[in-house]
C-alpha cells in the first residue's frame, strides 16, 4: 500500500509546476483528479519540447500527467460548477494556478472551498505571489530565472547571462508545493482543519539559491564572481572545482586539498598558492595550469590514479553514456508507461523508495474527460 493511498486530490491547474506536484501526489498513492476544459483540456496538453506528440497531446504533457484521472468541466457552466462543488465536499485537497483573482471570480477561492469542506487543503501556485507588482506577470519558467539572479551563475564571466537548460522553477517549485500540501495535512491530521498553501516560482528560485544568495547578503553585496576559464563549475568555489579537458575526454573535480590534487597530476601548487584565499582569489590561473597538466592523459587514466588518492574526480558522460551504465540501471530508474493507442512510452519512475520499494506506474496521462462519466457514477454527480 502506498502511503498517500486514500487521498482526493483535485487538480484544477495546467502547464507544468502545479501538475508537477499532481503527479508526486499520484505517485504516492493519492487520487489525482484534473478537472479540465471539455474537449481540448489543459492548455499544456500542446506546449511541446522539439515538437514531440504523442497520442494526440505534447510529450510534456505525458511526463508530469501520468497517473491521473481526468474529468470535463466547464467552470462557467452552473451545472457543471454543482458537481464541481460535490466533489469538493468529498475532496482533501485542492490544486490550482490559474491567475491571481480568477478562482474568486468563479466562487472557488479559499474561503468559498473552505465554506464547503472546511478540512480542505487548498494548494495555489502563482508566479510572483498574489500581490505587488509583479502579480499579474506572466508566471513562465525562462523570465523566473531571469528575474531572480539564477542566469548570472552558470558559464564563464563574460558570457552574460546563461538560462538553464531545463524548466528549473516549474520543477523546483512543485517539489516545494509537494512539501507545503504533506505539511498541511500532518497539520489536519492534528487540528482536523484545513489549510491554505501558496507557493510560488520566483520564491521557490529563490530559494533554490539560498547557498549563494546568503553568501551575497552576508559578504558585502559583492556579485556571484564567474570564473574567466571555460568548465568552471560554480560562482563560489575556489579552484580546483570543474570540469576539465582531458586527453580523450572529460574529467570533474569537485571539492579537495589543492595541493594533494597538484601533487597527484604533477603540478606543484604548494609554493605559489599557500592559502585557501588564493585558491578562490587566482583560481583562474590555477585551473589553467591544471587544465594543461590533465590533457596528457585519457580521463581514464586519470580516474585510475585520482580515485586511488582519494580525490573526488568523475569522468563527464553524456545521456547515452549514463542510461548505458551499470550504474544507472542498477537503480530502475526507468519504466514503460502504457498509452491508450496501445503503444508505450518511456519515461522516469518516481525517484522515493517507500520500505525499499521503488514507486512505478504505468497509468498514462489520460485524454481530456476520460473519465468523467466513471466519477460522476461514483460520487453521485448525476
Amino acid at each position: 500500500m502506498k502511503p498517500l493511498e486514500g487521498l482526493l486530490v483535485l487538480e484544477f491547474a495546467q502547464f507544468m509546476a502545479a501538475p508537477t506536484a499532481g503527479l508526486r501526489l499520484a505517485d504516492l498513492g493519492a487520487r489525482v483528479i484534473k478537472i479540465e476544459r471539455p474537449v481540448n483540456g489543459e492548455s499544456g496538453r500542446q506546449i511541446a519540447i522539439r515538437n514531440i506528440f504523442i497520442d494526440g497531446d505534447s510529450l510534456v504533457f505525458h511526463t508530469i500527467n501520468r497517473n491521473k484521472e481526468s474529468y470535463a468541466a466547464d467552470l462557467k457552466n452552473p451545472a457543471d460548477m454543482e458537481r464541481i462543488k460535490k466533489m469538493i465536499q468529498k475532496a482533501d485537497i485542492i490544486t490550482h494556478n490559474f491567475r491571481p483573482g480568477v478562482m474568486e471570480k468563479i466562487g472557488l477561492d479559499y474561503a468559498s472551498v473552505q465554506a464547503i469542506n472546511p478540512r480542505i487543503i487548498y494548494g495555489v501556485v502563482t508566479g510572483y505571489g498574489s500581490k505587488g507588482p509583479w502579480a499579474s506577470r506572466p508566471g513562465q519558467d525562462l523570465l523566473i530565472q531571469s528575474l531572480s539572479g539564477l542566469t548570472y551563475l552558470s558559464d564563464t564571466s563574460d558570457a552574460g547571462p546563461v538560462p538553464f537548460g531545463l524548466a528549473t522553477a516549474d520543477i523546483i517549485c512543485g517539489a516545494h508545493f509537494v512539501q507545503g500540501l504533506l505539511a498541511a495535512l500532518i497539520k489536519r491530521a492534528k487540528t482536523n482543519t484545513g489549510a491554505l498553501v501558496e507557493v510560488s516560482l520566483i520564491e521557490s528560485v529563490l530559494d533554490l539559491q539560498f547557498e549563494v544568495l546568503t553568501t551575497y547578503l552576508n559578504d558585502g553585496g559583492k556579485l556571484p564572481q564567474r570564473s574567466s576559464v571555460k568548465g568552471n563549475g560554480h560562482a563560489y568555489l575556489s579552484a580546483p572545482y570543474g570540469i576539465y579537458k582531458t586527453k580523450d575526454n572529460y574529467l570533474a573535480l569537485a571539492m579537495g586539498d589543492l595541493h594533494h590534487i597538484g601533487n597527484a597530476i604533477g603540478c606543484d601548487l604548494e609554493e605559489t598558492y599557500t592559502n585557501k584565499t588564493q585558491w578562490f582569489e587566482q583560481r583562474d590561473e590555477i585551473m589553467a595550469l591544471l587544465s594543461e597538466k590533465l590533457k596528457d592523459k585519457t580521463t581514464g587514466e586519470w580516474l585510475s590514479k585520482l580515485e586511488a588518492e582519494g580525490i573526488w574526480c568523475s569522468e563527464v558522460f553524456t545521456y547515452e553514456q549514463t542510461l548505458q551504465h551499470e550504474g544507472y540501471r542498477v537503480l530502475g530508474m526507468q519504466q514503460e508507461v502504457k498509452l491508450p493507442d496501445g503503444g508505450d512510452l518511456t519515461t522516469t519512475r518516481c525517484p522515493i523508495r517507500i520500505n525499499n520499494n521503488k514507486l512505478y506506474s504505468d497509468i498514462a496521462a489520460p485524454k481530456p474527460g476520460a473519465h468523467t462519466a466513471v466519477i460522476n457514477h461514483q460520487f453521485n454527480l448525476l
